[in-house]
């Protein structure tokens, strides 16, 4: 029989997953990893705490061996949470000084997922490791996840062949309601447990005051880039992204204004007026740190700017120094530097890179 180690959330996906791995006949072994200090960090923020409370992590972890024990499968924890800072959050808080808006859990995957949760699964005899995301393999190909809205190769783009090497995605093949239907037929406790969402080591806490912590707050002028008027003052150039109309404190919705850009010698944050302003389109970017998946570079092909985002037809052109031009003359809205740029050939997630610069007409957008 064959041994599969799989990432046990305590989310309802990592349960399912189990069921059907014990389904198709492995020997399965949940594997639960801690990835962060919550408890440290809530003393940190001075939130309030009253003795009975717990926190999420803990939770998940208590809702991982319920799962586990009703299965009648061992549950195994591991720490990473040294790790996790080292690649993962320096890597978060080092895109943020940059003025550039990162995808943290991409780098979760590649450095902590997939690499160090694979070599503890080794540790454990493993055959094959398995987690809950929305995806699928064939051969050597990472495929979309059936579910169109839950598809998670997006966060997987960062991964190499030989980390998708014995690698199952036991509901890759299913949607959420499906996942949802198996898990209240075994009557588990994950069943109508909501789905996290945003940063993992955020959480539910509010952003900003998260931040503060760990990285200066030095507010500065907001300026309507159109009119060149001072609008307002945010409170810090790394809590906005490209795109952003909410939680600009500029007088209420009505005046439509949205975030397009930032200065960081000036510590200026740039607004422009609608959501169709010619500010948060662009018709090209550069990608670095560029990771592929498959064997297969193309010069056309479709990609993703940002998850969910409708797929993209773009054009390739490949840069001496490792970087590709990607280029879409339909433009895009809110191409945003930091971000990821995830290349598919219709079902096949190709691989993908982060975005260094953002340009129009040939040009790079100044203000961004």
């Amino acid at each position: 029989m064959k041994k599969v180690v799989i990432g046990m959330s305590g989310g309802v996906d990592s349960s399912v997953a189990a069921i059907l791995l014990q389904q198709q006949g492995y020997e399965v072994i949940g594997l639960f990893m801690r990835n962060w200090d919550s408890s440290l960090n809530n003393d940190i923020l001075g939130n309030p705490t009253l003795q009975n409370d717990i926190c999420p992590q803990e939770q998940d972890y208590n809702d991982a061996l319920a799962v586990c024990k009703k299965l009648a499968i061992p549950l195994y924890r591991v720490d990473f949470v040294k790790e996790y800072w080292d690649f993962v959050f320096t890597y978060f808080l080092d895109e943020l000084k940059k003025g550039r808006t990162p995808n943290p859990d991409i780098m979760c995957n590649k450095y902590i997922k997939f690499d160090l949760f694979a070599k503890e699964a080794m540790k454990l005899g493993a055959d094959y490791i398995a987690t809950g995301h929305y995806a699928r393999t064939k051969g050597n190909k990472l495929l979309r996840g059936k579910d169109s809205n839950k598809d998670q190769t997006y966060f997987l783009s960062q991964l190499s062949n030989a980390q998708l090497i014995n690698v199952l995605f036991p509901i890759g093949d299913l949607n959420k309601k499906e996942v949802r239907k198996i898990a209240e037929e075994y009557d588990l406790i994950t069943a109508g447990k909501k789905d996290s969402t945003g940063i993992c080591f955020i959480g539910e806490r509010n952003f900003t005051s998260f931040l503060k912590n760990y990285l200066p707050n030095t507010p500065g002028q907001i300026v309507n880039i159109e009119t060149n008027e001072v609008v307002g003052e945010h409170i810090g150039l790394m809590y906005y992204t490209i795109g952003q109309r909410r939680g600009l404190n500029l007088g209420g919705n009505e005046n439509r204004l949205f975030v397009v850009g930032k200065n960081l010698k000036d510590n200026i944050l740039y607004v422009a007026l609608g959501e169709d302003n010619l500010y948060l389109y662009s018709d090209y970017c550069i990608v670095d740190t560029v990771n592929w998946i498959s064997d297969s570079k193309p010069l056309t092909c479709t990609c993703k700017f940002r998850y969910r985002q409708p797929d993209n037809e773009v054009q390739l052109e490949y840069l001496k120094n490792g970087e590709i031009l990607v280029l879409y003359p339909q433009l895009v809205k809110s191409v945003t530097p930091g971000q990821a740029c995830v290349f598919y050939a219709e079902e096949e997630c190709l691989g993908g890179g982060i975005i260094k610069e953002v340009g129009r007409n040939h040009q790079k957008l100044w203000y961004l």
